[in-house]
């Protein structure tokens, strides 16, 4: 994470205090204002909409009382009523100036049509006309459909311009209020027609739509009537791409946003209430906001003023304030000290540095109280491997505290500890420091700081020197003995190890701590044949008598190699045991164990090499035999390392030898028996030829294939026969001669044990 001084902290701030509060009031003022321009455009449109709906209702409302007054009319009752025809020309006359007068330029009527379905004419502007004739007939008659008996209706203009030129009419559909007549009767035989071309709804709407507005007038089926693209005329609301609900015109009037060509749009409509046609006004929002784009460019260039403004007061103020905060970084230097963090601000630098004053001197002092404890322990373990110089002995005793103990003490002694095995353990080789760290503290807590010394560990040993002031030898001897059980039994229970212990002799003078170590190593030596977890004082070990070297069990070590030359593991394992006990079964020095040890340990590799079996595939590690060796020191790991390390690699060797020999014995028989299957073959022939013992041959055998040598050969001679019955002409009775049969009964008498069947109904079930 990047820190930042406390003057740019102070500078940061200040900042952040100016342009924050401009920011947060630019962007409330300029979503306001998008949503207050919005709003006003939403209800603007809504008034426009209800204009338009006025004007055209207007019209509509004219038109259709006009209409009224013209079907109602004498002349109109009279053509329906009468016989009409071209000749009436008086009767026609009068029809005509009636509907002229009907039409108006405020209505916007363009043509009124008039049919008399039962008596078979149609009038319109153009004039007379047949009305079964007239082209577009079929669709006009139709209009007698229609659920109502006044409707509006949308129809295409060539209904009514079919006998016109094509060019005779400008708008494509025509907006029709269509009435039943006779309209005072409910039988209906004739239809009137007033025509509004829809090019003139936009006059009527006396309205021109703003950029990017589109304006639409629909029926009540949702069909164009007017549309800002006059190509749209006479298609479905749907097919402008933005309505995308059945249900949008849902309510009398409303407004919704809608999305078409990946461009947003707001859209209003209104229901009108005279014929439900719908008035549908569709603005896109980004024209909408293009005010308010202009005003948040003017709040922005105002708000960039604020906050340059601010800035530099911000930045002049910190300035300020901060001129005693960098005086004061001067005079301590102005540079951070190690234990602070880089980056930090100048409090914390200056926080850290009066810390440090105060802290300084204990800081030295747990510094040389350190290295004076690092000090005595080497002064310790110096003292326990080597003779130090009287003079140089008594001055390390002074300095590091120890002289006022010697002076009360009046004897001393060095105890030596050691680990006997972590083999069975919970622990591993890689926590030994760990264990003897623990070790030292249990000794710590056991032994009073005023009759002992610090204690230290040398090469996984741990060495305590203890002084007491007591006159009596032996009791002083006692103590060292219960303290000694003690740490023993602490060391089983808190850490479930166990260790060997290893008395000096007492002394007293402080120079023969040294060889009082070494004293104490001597004793643990014996823990070869006294074993594990003992505590042996060194002025017991031999009594002060000399042990002559025992008889080397020979013997003993010859049948053992015999049984590592057989590959016999069990009674390997049983004759080690023998021969370690006969070894360790009367007592010597350590020095003459690791005679007979060793002896052992070259008869071994002397035999391996007389097998021709290198060191390496018995040795592959770095380290050497005789090194592993010297560091046991205990009975039981002694004779596993043996039976580990080197016998049963052994054991493993000559067992794949022998299993490789098995092998080539058993590819020799079987190969003697397919050659000489028709000859009187025996396991005795074998062994001669092979110039073996016939018992072992059938032993090898039977134990490489698991079954013995004549159930093999009366097995292959069987499978002969099989295949001779199947694809020979051999008799039966040549058959049981070659395979060595004294008769054929005898053969017959087999293969029907054998198979279930005798040899002749095999040759014929096969030939089937």
């Amino acid at each position: 994470m990047q820190h930042f001084s406390y003057h740019t902290k102070l500078i940061m701030f200040g900042c952040l205090l100016c342009t924050l509060p401009a920011i947060c009031f630019g962007v409330f003022s300029y979503i306001q204002s998008s949503n207050e321009i919005q709003k006003q455009v939403n209800s603007k449109q809504i008034q426009v909409l209800t204009l338009m709906n006025s004007n055209v209702e207007q019209v509509l409302r004219t038109v259709n009382h006009a209409f009224d007054q013209l079907v109602n009319s004498t002349v109109v009752a009279k053509t329906l009523n009468e016989s009409f025809s071209p000749d009436d020309f008086l009767l026609y006359k009068n029809l005509r100036r009636e509907i002229s007068n009907t039409q108006s330029f405020f209505t916007k009527v363009e043509d009124i049509v008039i049919v008399n379905i039962e008596q078979n004419w149609m009038i319109k502007n153009s004039g007379y006309y047949k009305f079964n004739t007239y082209l577009h007939h079929t669709q006009i008659a139709n209009q007698m459909l229609l659920p109502n008996t006044i409707s509006w209706s949308l129809n295409p203009s060539i209904w009514f311009y079919s006998e016109e030129k094509a060019n005779a009419y400008e708008c494509p559909y025509v907006i029709s209020l269509v009435k039943k007549l006779p309209d005072q009767k409910l039988d209906k035989f004739g239809l009137a027609f007033a025509n509004l071309p829809t090019c003139s709804i936009g006059s009527i709407l006396n309205y021109t739509p703003v950029e990017s507005e589109t304006v639409i007038i629909m029926d009540d089926q949702e069909r164009i009537l007017f549309h800002t693209d006059p190509s749209m005329i006479g298609k479905y609301a749907i097919n402008t791409g933005f309505i995308k609900d059945a249900y949008t015109f849902s309510q009398p009037v409303g407004q919704f946003e809608t999305e078409k060509d990946g461009q947003k749009y707001t859209a209003t409509y209104l229901r009108s209430s005279l014929n439900n046609w719908i008035y549908f006004s569709i603005i896109s929002i980004d024209s909408l906001t293009q005010e308010s784009k202009r005003n948040g460019r003017y709040l922005i260039l105002f708000c960039l003023i604020v906050i340059a403004v601010f800035l530099v007061i911000a930045w002049l103020g910190s300035r300020q304030m901060y001129n005693p905060i960098q005086s004061l970084m001067k005079q301590i230097g102005g540079r951070p000290p190690s234990s602070v963090k880089p980056g930090s601000n100048e409090f914390e630098i200056i926080s850290s540095q009066v810390q440090n004053l105060f802290q300084s001197k204990s800081q030295l002092e747990q510094e040389a109280s350190r290295h004076l404890q690092q000090s005595s322990t080497f002064f310790l373990m110096n003292m326990f491997q080597k003779d130090i110089r009287r003079n140089e002995l008594t001055e390390k005793m002074e300095l590091y505290g120890f002289s006022e103990k010697l002076v009360q003490w009046q004897v001393m002694s060095v105890i030596v500890l050691q680990i006997d095995t972590l083999e069975g353990t919970r622990y591993a080789k890689d926590d030994l420091e760990l264990l003897l760290f623990a070790i030292n503290n249990i000794v710590e807590e056991i032994i009073p700081v005023e009759v002992s010394l610090p204690p230290v560990s040398i090469e996984q040993t741990q060495i305590t020197l203890i002084g007491g002031k007591l006159d009596a030898q032996p009791d002083f001897n006692n103590y060292i003995y219960s303290t000694t059980e003690s740490i023993q039994s602490t060391v089983k229970r808190v850490l479930d190890l166990q260790v060997s212990i290893g008395i000096s002799l007492p002394f007293h003078d402080i120079k023969k701590a040294s060889a009082a170590y070494h004293e104490g190593l001597e004793a643990l030596k014996h823990r070869i044949y006294l074993g594990k977890h003992v505590i042996i004082p060194y002025a017991n070990i031999n009594a002060g008598k000399q042990k002559l070297l025992a008889e080397y069990p020979s013997l003993a070590e010859s049948e053992l190699f015999d049984a590592i030359l057989i590959a016999d593991e069990e009674k390997s394992r049983e004759l080690l045991k023998t021969f370690m006990q006969l070894i360790f079964k009367q007592e010597m020095n350590p020095q003459e164990y690791q005679v007979s040890i060793f002896r052992f340990l070259n008869s071994l590799i002397v035999s391996m090499q007389q097998s021709g079996i290198s060191l390496n595939q018995l040795h592959s590690g770095g380290g050497s035999l005789y090194e592993e060796l010297n560091a046991l020191q205990i009975t039981h790991e002694i004779e596993e390392w043996f039976w580990s390390r080197v016998i049963s690699p052994l054991i493993r060797i000559f067992q794949d030898r022998q299993n490789s020999q098995y092998h080539n014995i058993s590819e020799k028989i079987i190969d003697m028996i397919h050659n000489y299957y028709d000859t009187e073959l025996t396991i005795e022939k074998c062994a001669t030829e092979m110039h073996y013992n016939a018992n072992y041959l059938s032993g090898v055998f039977r134990k490489e294939t698991s079954v013995t040598f004549s159930e093999y050969l009366a097995s292959y001679r069987l499978n002969m026969a099989k295949k001779w019955l199947m694809e020979t002409d051999i008799t039966i009775k040549e058959i049981s001669e070659k395979l060595q049969y004294l008769n054929s009964q005898n053969f017959i008498r087999s293969f029907r044990k054998q198979e279930g069947i005798t040899p002749g109904q095999y040759r014929e079930s096969h030939r089937k």
